[in-house]
Parts: C-alpha cells; sequence; structure tokens
C-alpha cells in the first residue's frame, strides 16, 4: 500500500517527465556519436580506396600490366593487408588478379562506390562481409576493382546500438529508482507534518514537527510550522488562562456588586443610602471595565491586527504626555517625579498602546514606591536602540518573580491588598513583543527598574 502511495506522489511523476528528455538526451549524443563515428570510418575507407586505385593506376601506367597483376597478387595475398579486396579483370570481367573470384553481380552502386557481400567459410562457420569497393577502368579495357571489408563498421553499429538500448535500460531504472528515492523521502517528511498535525488535532498542543538539522526548504518550513504551533499553543494556554482568571478574578466584585444592589432594595427608602451603594457600584463596574480593556489591548497588542496603525512617531513626547498626567498623582502621594527625556528620539510605533505602556509603568511605580520616594522616566538613545526606562526605590520585585509577573492576572502576594487586575505589565509585555523590543525587569537598588529597548527609527533625511 506504502508503494503505491509512492507512485502517485508529484515527485515521483515530476522525476518520470525530466526522465523523459534525459532519456532524448541520451539517445541524441549516442546517435551524434553514431553518425559521427561511421561518417568517419566511411571517409577514411574511401581516402585509402583512392589511394591505392591511383597508386595501381601508376603502376599500370608506368610499367605494365604484368607489373599491376604482380603487386595486386601480393597485396591480395597473405602478405597483403587485412580486409582489403582486389580485382583486377580482362575486358571480358575475367578475372586477372585478386581475392574475389569475379565481378560482383548483385552489388548496389550510389555515388560510384559498390556495395556487396562476400561469403567465406564452409556450413555452419560461413561468415557474409560488407564489402565497400570502387571500380576503376584502365586502359585497354581492363577493369580494376578496389575495396575495404567493413565488418568493423557493421560491428561497430551494432554495438552502439546495443550501448544506445542499454544505456536507455539504465536511464529508465536510475530514473524510477531516483524518483522512487526522492518520493519516498518527500513522503517521509510529508508524514512527519501530517502526523504531527493529526497529534495536535487529538488534543496534543506540544508536539512539533521533527527537525533533521539539514536546514534544506523543509527544514525551514517545519521551522515556520513549529514557530506557528508555538504561536498558536501560546494563544490557546493564554486563553485559557484568562477565562480561568477572569472567573476567579470577577466574581468577587461581581458578587459584591450583586449583594450591593440586593441590601440597598432590601433596605429602607433613603435616597443617600442608595447614592452611595451606586457609587460603590459604579466603581466596581469601572473596575470590571478597566479589566476587560487592559485583556482588549493586550489581546490587539498579541495579535498584530495594530501593527498596520504603526508609524514613526517621538518617544519622547508620548512620555513626557504621560509624565504630565502623573504629576498630579505623585505630588498627591508625596513623591519626586524626575525625567531625563531626550528630543528627536525615534521609533516606528504604536502611539496609543506605547502611550498606555508608559501609563502603566508610571502607574505601578507610583502605587508600591512609598512617600517621599522618587519615581523616574528616561528616555535616551542609545546606540541604534531607544531605551525608555521606568525606575523606583519601592520594595521591588524578586527575581525569580520577574518573568512571572508578565503572565496575565499575576500579583505578587505584597501587592494583594493593592488595587489592580495584575494586567499592568503584561500589556507593557505585549506591547514589547509587538514592537519587537527587549523587556527587562532589573534591580534598582532599591525597587525596579523596567527598560524598554526599541529599534530606533533612522533620521530624517533633512533633520
Amino acid at each position: 500500500m506504502r508503494t503505491a502511495r509512492l507512485f502517485r506522489t508529484s515527485t515521483f511523476r515530476l522525476a518520470l517527465i525530466y526522465m523523459v528528455p534525459f532519456g532524448l538526451l541520451v539517445v541524441v549524443l549516442f546517435g551524434f556519436l553514431y553518425l559521427g563515428t561511421l561518417g568517419l570510418i566511411d571517409s577514411q575507407a574511401n581516402a585509402t580506396i583512392d589511394a591505392e586505385i591511383r597508386g595501381l593506376a601508376e603502376q599500370y601506367a608506368e610499367r605494365g600490366l604484368g607489373r599491376l597483376i604482380e603487386v595486386v597478387a601480393e597485396r591480395s595475398g597473405n602478405k597483403g593487408e587485412k580486409g582489403s579486396v582486389y580485382l583486377l579483370t580482362g575486358p571480358d570481367l575475367q578475372p586477372l588478379a585478386g581475392n574475389l573470384d569475379g565481378w560482383p553481380a548483385n552489388a548496389t552502386v550510389k555515388n560510384g562506390w559498390l556495395s556487396f557481400e562476400v561469403r567465406s567459410g564452409h556450413g555452419s562457420a560461413e561468415t557474409s562481409h560488407e564489402i565497400r569497393a570502387k571500380p576503376f577502368r584502365l586502359e585497354g579495357g581492363f577493369r580494376l576493382l578496389v575495396g575495404r571489408d567493413m565488418e568493423e563498421r557493421k560491428k561497430f553499429r551494432e554495438v552502439i546500438a546495443e550501448t544506445l538500448v542499454a544505456a536507455l535500460i539504465i536511464t529508465i531504472i536510475l530514473g524510477v529508482a531516483g524518483a522512487l528515492f526522492l518520493s519516498r523521502k518527500l513522503l517521509r517528511r510529508v508524514e512527519a507534518v501530517a502526523e504531527t498535525s493529526r497529534g495536535i488535532i487529538h488534543g496534543g498542543l506540544t508536539q512539533r514537527v521533527p527537525l533533521e538539522g539539514s536546514g534544506d526548504e523543509f527544514d525551514r518550513l517545519s521551522q515556520s510550522l513549529n514557530e506557528m504551533l508555538d504561536q498558536i499553543e501560546q494563544l490557546m494556554v493564554g486563553m485559557r488562562t484568562v477565562t480561568d482568571s477572569l472567573a476567579h478574578d470577577l466574581r468577587s466584585p461581581l458578587t459584591r456588586l450583586k449583594a450591593r444592589i440586593e441590601v440597598a432594595l432590601r433596605g429602607a427608602d433613603d435616597p443617600r443610602r442608595y447614592r452611595d451603594a451606586l457609587a460603590q457600584t459604579i466603581a466596581d463596574a469601572d473596575a470590571i471595565l478597566a479589566t476587560f480593556n487592559a485583556l482588549l489591548s493586550i489581546t490587539q497588542a498579541e495579535a498584530g491586527a495594530a501593527r498596520a496603525a504603526m508609524t514613526r512617531l517621538e518617544l519622547g513626547a508620548i512620555a513626557r504626555d504621560a509624565l504630565e498626567l502623573y504629576e498630579p498623582v505623585a505630588e498627591e502621594k508625596g513623591l519626586s517625579l524626575t525625567q531625563a527625556i531626550e528630543d528627536g528620539v525615534m521609533i516606528i510605533g504604536h502611539a496609543q498602546l506605547l502611550a498606555q505602556s508608559i501609563a502603566n509603568l508610571l502607574d505601578n511605580a507610583i502605587k508600591y514606591t512609598p512617600a517621599g520616594g522618587v519615581v523616574t522616566l528616561v528616555v535616551r538613545l542609545v546606540g541604534n536602540e531607544a531605551e525608555l526606562q521606568v525606575g523606583d526605590d519601592g520594595p521591588g520585585i524578586p527575581a525569580e518573580d520577574r518573568e512571572r509577573v508578565l503572565e496575565r492576572f499575576v500579583r505578587l502576594d505584597t501587592s494583594r491588598t493593592s488595587p489592580g487586575s495584575g494586567l499592568g505589565l503584561s500589556l507593557v509585555a505585549a506591547v514589547a513583543k509587538l514592537h519587537r523590543a527587549k523587556l527587562a525587569l532589573d534591580d534598582n537598588r532599591p525597587g525596579l527598574k523596567v527598560t524598554l529597548s526599541f529599534e530606533a527609527a533612522p533620521r530624517d533625511a533633512g533633520a
């Protein structure tokens, strides 16, 4: 069954398609070799025969018939060249000398050349030889026939034909074998992807397509698929986390909201009591809406949908706006809010999400810094990176918890009593990922220092 699948693969069909022109190329090459070699053999034979005829004609002209008979008899004898054919006849075609019994009767004539066959041996040992010869008429009516045995030419032709057939058979075998090999290799790689996909369909989100480490196009495709699966798994895990966390974190405020309304409705008709209940209900509803808005912002950043709205902007201008918004809050708590913001630090980013991220960082810093503390906001250009840094001298975050606080709804024990949903740093992490920025949480000695490093946008030509 598996072998039948190999024959149905596109690789097998493609290999066979490429094998056809390769086979034709083999035929053309052998055909060219065949025709060229036969032409060379024929031209050499013709040149040899012409030269011998001229030499024998000169012998006849200079020394007469007797000398010509001697020369022909000598060359056609045992001491003569093997494969040479001679015949000298009188005007009546009676043989005078040579190794032919008589003038060939069934010879074919083409361009002055004769082709005929002679037989040698007896019984089962009898063989037939193809002869190529040229006739020449001497003075006095004598005729001279000089030729060559073309048996070697015939054998060469047979060898070429057999070689061509063998080459075609080998080409077909190698082509089919190569097609099967490539099909098996491709099918194995495709099966690995299919097997992983089936496992994922049945709930195994942690499965990944195996890599061979060759770095070929299949490995690159598998790497891309694995990255996609990592993203899908992360989104699925995030979705489950959000669902569980929402169910847990919103149960309490919704329960309080419902209880407060019920108490207000069951109590005496007191407008002040109703007003207080409505005010607290609105505060709880605002907290719930803030949680949902933060989740929507995180989802927008993580999904990458906001990338289309990213433009060239000045990071320092956004930081100043956020700083101006939180200055009254810092003064009310008795904090010193300092800044070191450079002008002209340009990046490609999403203004709204960046502003929300900076606001979250400032809000956290102000929230956890005790009265009399200092919160700093720095924007500067460091090499090819635009760096935004928010620092405080509050309690900070232990090193072992700095990765965990970037997850949604994670709140450390020290922050349980403070208002919030545990989504502030999650949004910062999502925005950093959207901008392909590096996010680092470090010890400010004391306190926490959060650094976002963006790729700086090139300056305008006129700047």
